[in-house]
């Protein structure tokens, strides 16, 4: 990873500006560039996420039981949820204000702050929680709202494992993953895009 100089609001919106690039790029629009278009974007985001530090606080207690090759592939599963997930939410923006209301840096973690203004004018706060890795400040969970991405994701992990195995959770990440991606490809194909 390059090395990036700036505070994490500066780096948020250098990854913010490149996601709205790629989804404004007229070559990269309609149905027959959605590979090109969802492989740029998730690079993107891979640059900016710390998917490993996601993935252990989705697992909570549960991360130190898995093995190593468990770890990875709860990771490489998790993020790509994630991106199933929310990636058609960054395709359908259409305009929206993004505006940055700073950030808070207590050593190697930081926060940053900022409102997405829909078209109708609601406010909805978002707050990166983020972590210093060299130069580079990397995401490791988003409050939307106040609702943590990675708190939710471990609550329904933890219930889940508490009476369920660890082949349970991969086979119902996996039918989560189908369930978004079909999703993402209705809505594109109700928003022409």
């Amino acid at each position: 990873m390059v090395a990036q100089a700036g505070d994490p609001s500066d780096q948020i919106r250098q990854t913010s500006e490149k996601i709205l690039a790629i989804v404004q790029n007229p070559a990269l629009a309609g149905a027959q560039n959605t590979d090109a278009r969802e492989k740029a974007m998730r690079k993107t985001v891979d640059e900016r996420f710390d998917w490993t530090a996601m993935a252990r606080g989705a697992l909570g207690k549960h991360w130190r039981d898995l093995s190593a090759e468990q770890r990875t592939e709860f990771t490489a599963l998790f993020s790509e949820l994630i991106e199933k997930t929310y990636m058609s939410k960054l395709e359908s923006y259409s305009g929206e204000k993004i505006l940055y209301k700073g950030d808070k840096v207590d050593g190697t973690y930081g926060t940053v702050d900022v409102v997405i203004v829909t078209l109708r004018g609601t406010d909805i706060p978002v707050t990166y929680r983020v972590l210093k890795r060299d130069a580079v400040w990397l995401v490791y969970d988003v409050s939307i709202e106040g609702v943590s991405l990675v708190n939710n994701y471990r609550s329904q992990i933890g219930t889940l494992l508490d009476s369920k195995t660890y082949g349970d959770l991969i086979a119902t990440l996996k039918q989560k993953i189908a369930a978004a991606a079909a999703d993402a490809a209705n809505e594109r194909k109700t928003s022409g895009k």
